[in-house]
């Protein structure tokens, strides 16, 4: 791996690959990502099955498949990532 100029190695935080769980991997695929890329795969999940709120754009109405990684009907974006970090490894 690449050094940074403080003498760390790169690919953490963000870019270190975490393993979705069996529920968000219903999403994202089961192959380890980056969190960056599982917090997209999830809005592009969103978007495609238009699941904003069209009054409250901030907040997400959970389909089944949302419904297993939120564990309620809905959710807003600021919530979503403490959600999602539930189903990573």
């Amino acid at each position: 791996m690449a050094k940074s100029t403080t003498g760390r190695k790169a690919g953490g935080g963000l870019a270190r690959p975490v393993t979705p769980s069996s529920d968000l991997a219903a999403i994202t695929g089961s192959a380890p990502l980056p969190r960056s890329e599982v917090v997209s795969k999830v809005w592009d999940h969103i978007r495609k099955n238009n699941l904003q709120n069209p009054e409250n754009k901030r907040e997400i109405l959970a389909d089944d498949k949302l419904k297993k990684v939120f564990g309620k009907d809905r959710c807003t974006m600021f919530e979503m990532n403490k959600h999602l970090s539930n189903h990573l490894k």
